[in-house]
Order: C-alpha cells, then sequence, then structure tokens
C-alpha cells in the first residue's frame, strides 16, 4: 500500500514510516519543507494539516493514511485549549474530508489509522483498562482526542473509510539514531536527570503511581497490523501498552540500567491524581496478533539511554 504519515517526522512517525518500509509498504511522509531527508524508499509531500487543499494533493494517489500528527502537551492544553481542539479535532476533519471525497473516485475507500491516547479513559474505575470502558477525558488535550475519535467512527460507519484507533499510553525507548526528546516523559526525564543533563525528576507522593508503557517500536508494529486489518464500513479500537511500572520502579530501572542514580526531588501526592493505569491489550492481541518484543521495561531504559549519550 502507498501510505500518508501525517506527523511522520515525529517520535512516533519515524518509528512508523520504518515499520512500514520493512514490511514492504510505501510511505508517503507529510512535512512543511521539502528540506527533511526521507528514508529510501519512501516519498516526500508537501502540505499542511490545517490546510485542506495541500491536503487533498498529498493524499492523491494513496491507499491509507495513518495520522499522528497532533498537540500532546497536557498542561499546554490548558492554555491553549481552542488551539488543541483546532489541530487536533480540525486537523483530523481535513483529513476525513479527503478521504471521504477521493472515496468517489476509486473503487475501494480508504483506509485510516488514528493515533489516540489512553487519556481519553480520565480517571478509570477499574484495572486493568480495556476499549468498552467510559471515557471521561479530564484535559483539553484528551477531550480533543475524543472528539476527533468520534469523527473517525462515524465516517467509518457512513461507509467513508475502514478505520482503527489506537489508543496509546506511554510511549519510550529509542530505536537509533532516533528516540525520544520529550523530557515532560518519565522514563526520559528520568534518564536525563541520569545523564546530568536536566536537573532531576520530580517525585509526588511515595513514588507508587503505576503507568503503563510500550516501545515506539512495538506501536509502530500495532499500527501497521491495524492498518491492514481495517475494513470499509467498520471502526476498530485497540488499547497499546505492555509494561506497568511504577514511578520507583523507572528510577530504580533507570539507576541499575546506566549505573547513575538519577537525582529526584520528592513533592507531596496530588490529590487527583490516577493512582494506576494499566492497559488491557487482549483485543489487540487477539484481533491482529499482536505481541509486545521491545517493551520489557530493562529494553525501554536501555535503548533510550543509548540514545541519550548521543545527544
Amino acid at each position: 500500500m502507498r501510505v500518508l504519515i501525517t506527523g511522520a517526522s515525529g517520535y512516533v512517525g519515524r518509528a512508523v514510516v520504518r515499520q512500514l518500509l520493512n514490511d514492504g509498504h510505501v510511505p508517503r511522509l507529510l512535512v512543511h519543507s521539502t528540506k527533511i531527508n526521507a528514508p529510501e524508499g519512501a516519498e516526500l509531500v508537501r502540505g499542511d494539516l490545517l490546510d485542506r487543499s495541500s491536503l487533498a494533493l498529498a493524499t492523491a494517489n494513496t491507499d491509507a493514511v495513518i495520522h499522528l500528527a497532533a498537540l500532546v502537551r497536557v498542561r499546554e492544553s490548558f492554555e491553549q485549549p481552542l488551539r488543541y481542539y483546532e489541530v487536533n479535532v480540525g486537523g483530523t476533519l481535513n483529513v476525513l474530508n479527503v478521504l471521504a471525497a477521493a472515496h468517489g473516485h476509486v473503487e475501494s475507500p480508504p483506509r485510516l489509522v488514528f493515533a489516540s491516547t489512553a487519556g481519553v479513559y480520565g480517571a478509570p474505575e477499574r484495572q486493568p483498562i480495556g476499549e468498552d470502558h467510559p471515557r471521561v477525558p479530564q484535559n483539553p488535550y484528551a477531550s480533543s482526542k475524543l472528539a476527533a475519535e468520534d469523527a473517525v467512527a462515524w465516517a467509518a460507519k457512513a461507509g467513508q473509510v475502514g478505520a482503527a484507533t489506537l489508543r496509546i499510553f506511554n510511549a519510550a525507548g529509542a530505536l537509533l539514531p532516533h528516540g525520544d526528546t520529550d523530557d515532560s516523559r518519565l522514563i526520559t526525564r528520568t534518564i536525563g536527570a541520569a545523564a546530568g543533563r536536566i536537573e532531576g525528576v520530580d517525585v509526588f507522593g511515595d513514588g507508587s503511581a503505576v503507568r503503563d508503557f510500550v516501545h515506539v517500536e512495538d506501536i509502530a508494529r500495532a499500527a501497521v497490523l491495524a492498518l491492514e486489518n481495517c475494513r470499509v464500513g467498520e471502526h476498530d479500537v485497540f488499547n497499546v501498552g505492555a509494561t506497568p511500572a511504577s514511578v520507583r520502579e523507572v528510577i530504580d530501572t533507570v539507576h541499575r540500567v546506566t549505573g547513575r542514580e538519577p537525582a529526584a526531588r520528592q513533592h507531596p501526592a496530588h490529590p487527583g491524581e490516577v493512582r494506576e493505569l494499566r492497559a488491557d491489550t487482549t483485543r489487540l492481541r487477539k484481533v491482529l496478533g499482536w505481541q509486545p518484543e521491545r517493551s520489557a521495561l530493562e529494553d525501554l531504559v536501555r535503548d533510550q539511554w543509548e540514545f541519550e549519550r548521543t545527544r
């Protein structure tokens, strides 16, 4: 398949492009500037998620879209909620509109994989979290992703696309020469603290809060499997997680793998913090045959540490 990737130059996007190439597909990278170097076998197309005309040109003669581009910072979303809706919802609507328009000119409607977030679940009532859990987002970022999810689902029901939504938990790890540069993420920040590049990692309460981590390469494999499984008129949803670990376990693992103890700054526990977030990935495993291959906590830390040493 010829597949357009929005957000192709981002952290997850680079891994998805590599996986598409490995699986024999032709990635088309949606970029603002053609000065970016494309991997061998991939194509560059210039366009803007918020410019429907350029997006229509970019999607011409494509079989599918993997839609990764988004604004993703929770704290920033409280300060700029309208901007988050403009990009995350408006951009998704533009993708759906150009795919719907293309539907009339091709025999088979296109496929769409949409990257969402586990944040749509809010403060879950039960653990692990299944895809049927109520969606009660608690910030503008997650709310914008929920709205985009619904638009994708209705477009699929109308027969305009075959679609899948991936509710990604905590992306981590690295695929050299690229890795995570977002120091707001726990593993990346803890490794940065171990390297002495940043002042320290913040620990709220006793460090027992649990989050679910998954290697960026395992996310990419899930995205391509979901793409290949899309059926016109259907919208499927998959949780993408792999390794639950507490903040304290992450700090201890970074210390063990790197041989350096990351500086930790202790703070009182957030009164509203969700204590545990664990992904139920039964559907992803059964329907798509997915298994995490690189998401053990030590592997996640080791890969990101190798990237950190190149920064």
